[in-house]
């Protein structure tokens, strides 16, 4: 049974400004975590709610609901500036 994924406006935004090769990369990330919202590749986020994982230099954050099975991604960068 998966998830359903739910991308908030300004990570869309985000991926819009990504190179192809890059958006290719975070969107197959981003519909895999369909399947596994809680992947060995993931870390829980220190100081506040939710997940991030790691594509290259890009992050995704999300958080997870698993009541409604709903992923909630709230942040799509670069890993420099995507926790700020």
């Amino acid at each position: 049974m998966s998830y359903e994924i739910f991308v908030e406006r300004a990570a869309r935004k985000a991926l819009a400004r990504l190179s192809a090769d890059a958006y290719q990369r975070v969107d197959n990330a981003i519909e895999d975590l369909a399947e596994a919202p809680r992947s060995p590749d993931s870390i829980k986020l220190s100081g506040r709610p939710g997940y991030r994982l790691r594509i290259g230099d890009y992050r995704i954050l999300y958080a997870v609901d698993d009541e409604e099975r709903v992923v909630a991604v709230f942040r799509v960068g670069y890993r420099r500036v995507v926790y700020r």
